[in-house]
Parts: C-alpha cells; sequence; structure tokens
C-alpha cells in the first residue's frame, strides 16, 4: 500500500525574511525584496540590483567554525534546516537516526568561493589556495553539514536541475516516503548566486533586468518586463508519511499529493515556446486529481519575456477555458529567482496558501500583456478557500517540474 505524505515543518532564509512567518507576512503585504547590491561593488557591472538576504549573520545561527568554513548558500541551508526541523518537533536519536533522509539541491553550489579562490589562485598561486575549497564549492555540502549538524544517517544527497531543483526535490523524496523507502525527509534548496561571477555571467546571457528602480524590476506577467532578478536564499520542508506524523503527533501542515516531471529537449536556455512539456508536467502531477480542484497556481513566473508567455500556454494547454478562473502568481516578484531555492520556497507558499486561504500577490503587474491573459492575483493578497494548489518550477536545460499540494483536513 501506498503512503500518503504530509509536511510537517518547514524553514526559510530569504529576502524578506530569516525565517517563515517573516517571509511569509511580507509576501502578502506584496513587500519588494529587490534593491541595490550591497555584497559587493557593481560600479563595472550593467546590472546593480539583486534581491539580496538581509541581515543575516551566520555565527547566529551556526557555530563559528561551521561559519568559517561554509559557502553562503550552505549557510542559508542549515540554517532554514534547523529551522524546519524545530518547527516539526523532530528530535534524532539512536532510535531513528536511519529512518530520516537529507535531500537538499542547489542550482550554482558554492559558486563565490570557488570565485575566490581562482582570484587567489591567479594572484598568489596553487600552494595558497583554501584547504576547505573543495568542501565549500560542492553542491552536496549543504546536505552534508545538515547531516554532521544534526545526526542523521539515513540516505544523504544532493540533485541539481537548475532552476527546478527545489521542486525536483520535493518530488523525488515525495516517491520515496510514498513507496516506504524511507519514513522522513529533510528536503530542500539552498543558492547564494549574488556574486559578481554570477551576475556577469547571467547578465550577458541576457536574462537579467535592466531596470533601474529596484522595486519595479522584477514584474512577471507584465508586458514591460525585461528579465529576471537574482534572488538568494534557502527553503527546506519536513516530509513524512501520513502513519508515521500521526504516531508522533506531529502538527501535519499539508499534503504533498502529486508530482510531475518532463524536459523540453529544445534549448540549454529557453524554454519550448508552445508550452507542451510543462503542460506535461503539470498533467503528470495531477494524474490523479481532478483539475476542477485546483484553485491556485504559484507560477515559475520568472519576469522573462520567453518564460512567462510559454507558461502562460502551458496552463491553458492544461485547464483550457478553466485555466481564466485558477489565480495564478508569482513571487519571483518580490523574492526575485532564488534559483535552485525557489521551488522549495514556492512549496512552502504553496502550503501556507491552502492551510491558511489567502493568496499572495504579483507585484509590479501594472501593464496587461495580450499573450498573458490570465488571473495573476495583480498586486494584492487574495482572500480564496483553496484546498488544491500546484507550484510549477522550469529551469535551464529544458526541465520542467511541478509539484501538487493539498489541505490536510484530518482525514
Amino acid at each position: 500500500m501506498l503512503n500518503r505524505v504530509v509536511v510537517t515543518g518547514y524553514g526559510a532564509i530569504t529576502p524578506l525574511g530569516l525565517n517563515t512567518e517573516d517571509t511569509w507576512h511580507n509576501l502578502i503585504a506584496g513587500l519588494s525584496g529587490v534593491d541595490y547590491i550591497s555584497l559587493f561593488d557593481t560600479a563595472d557591472f550593467k546590472v546593480k540590483i539583486a534581491a539580496e538576504v538581509k541581515d543575516f549573520n551566520p555565527v547566529n545561527h551556526l557555530d563559528p567554525s561551521t561559519a568559517r568554513h561554509t559557502d553562503r548558500f550552505a549557510q542559508f541551508a542549515i540554517a532554514a534546516s534547523l529551522q524546519a526541523i524545530e518547527a516539526a518537533k523532530l528530535k534524532i536519536d539512536d532510535t531513528n537516526k536511519y529512518d530520516v533522509g537529507i535531500l537538499i539541491g542547489s542550482g550554482v553550489g558554492g559558486l563565490n568561493s570557488l570565485a575566490q579562490q581562482l582570484e587567489v589562485l591567479n594572484t598568489r598561486g596553487p600552494s595558497r589556495i583554501s584547504p576547505y575549497l573543495v568542501p565549500m564549492m560542492i553542491a552536496d555540502s549543504a546536505s552534508g553539514q545538515v547531516s554532521i549538524k544534526t545526526g542523521i544517517m539515513g540516505p544523504n544527497f544532493s540533485l541539481i536541475s537548475a532552476c527546478a531543483t527545489g521542486t525536483d526535490v520535493i518530488g523525488i523524496a515525495y516517491k520515496m516516503i510514498r513507496h516506504g523507502e524511507i519514513k522522513q525527509m529533510i528536503v530542500g534548496g539552498a543558492d547564494a548566486a549574488v556574486t559578481p561571477i554570477g551576475l556577469a555571467g547571467f547578465s550577458q546571457a541576457g536574462a537579467l533586468s535592466r531596470n533601474t528602480d529596484p522595486k519595479k524590476a522584477s514584474r512577471p506577467f507584465d508586458a514591460k518586463r525585461d528579465g529576471f532578478v537574482v534572488g538568494e536564499g534557502a527553503a527546506v520542508l519536513v516530509l513524512e508519511s501520513l502513519d508515521h506524523a500521526k504516531s508522533r503527533g506531529a502538527n501535519i501542515l499539508a499534503e504533498i499529493i502529486g508530482y510531475g516531471a518532463t524536459s523540453d529537449a529544445f534549448h540549454i536556455t529557453h524554454p519550448l515556446e508552445n508550452g507542451e512539456a510543462a503542460a506535461k508536467a503539470i498533467e503528470l502531477a495531477l494524474a490523479n486529481i481532478n483539475r476542477g480542484e485546483v484553485g491556485y497556481v504559484n507560477a515559475h513566473g520568472t519576469s522573462t519575456l520567453l518564460n512567462d508567455v510559454s507558461e502562460t500556454r502551458a496552463i491553458k494547454k492544461v485547464f483550457g477555458n478553466g485555466a481564466y478562473k485558477v489565480p495564478i502568481s508569482s513571487i519571483k516578484s518580490m523574492v526575485g529567482h532564488m534559483m535552485g531555492a525557489a521551488g522549495a520556497l514556492e512549496a512552502i507558499v504553496c502550503c501556507k496558501v491552502v492551510s491558511e486561504s489567502i493568496i499572495p500577490p504579483t507585484i509590479n503587474l501594472e501593464h496587461p500583456d495580450p499573450e498573458c491573459d490570465l488571473d495573476y492575483v495583480p498586486n494584492v493578497a487574495r482572500t480564496s478557500g483553496v484546498r488544491v494548489a500546484i507550484s510549477n518550477s522550469f529551469g535551464f536545460g529544458g526541465h520542467n517540474s511541478v509539484i501538487a499540494i493539498g489541505r490536510y483536513d484530518g482525514q
């Protein structure tokens, strides 16, 4: 018999807050976390804005040694994981340490650590490279550090599928628990790409907004959108089987009820314009769900010309004329694109939507685009009793991943 899979805790470090509740409050208020970059000098950069995590001091979350020898993305991941574990009231000891797994992904891993050490290599030579470079730059350092900090000794691995990473980790963990391979999983994503090399790379690829007004730059589905805004942070959830959650008296926040993934097989950075493969991923996530029950779509909604149109087409392919009746919003209008963390944070948002019956807005949606003509919940949060929500994530390389989340009503 297949297990039902539920969410019992989550944590987040985002451009809008250093925990889930502050982030959620600011999302509902329609606040923007985008501003001028403070982490480095942008004098020589064409793009000078990003959605940075603010006021994050790693020693407030980690011991000094760990803080010193981990990349910023891993620091975010550890902090969010500890929050999620505490929220789930999950206790790790010798009786259950092998029953809990960790799956934390990242789109770019320790990009800043690698860039810094390349500069050392070029200016001071190979003998001056930090012995901590490799463990700081590898993408699985976040999951490894979480294991070390918590004593969790079950399966421990990472996953990379570009900007679909945060959704794929939830989907893979969902399947593992559903099929009885593990009882509980710590899952999420983390990235810290607000770095000189990260900003320059995305800018040269033509992916970033050149809007000079930080608060107005990320504008998904708006006719004047001109690219995404780089964000950073981490989001982590605790998933477990329903029976196990009940047995330990856990507070159940929502239920994972579907997952679908496909590939465009088209272009390394551009989405398939007709939305065919993205639509198929949505259909797979809804394979056992009546599409009429879907009351909210958390859009990938990057604020790029191609993505927003192709995603709109995908949603129409799946829901037909019903697409015009489903509220859709993109929180990237407020937190930017958090890369590998995006899908995980958006899954948490879906959990909050189904449990609290309020939908965060898509801010900066001021100029209707004829090709993006659905209900994107413009500018103001909306009260709505949502029982089923889906979250879309699409990534460079043609990755399409969709998770379906339902309200848990005690049955």
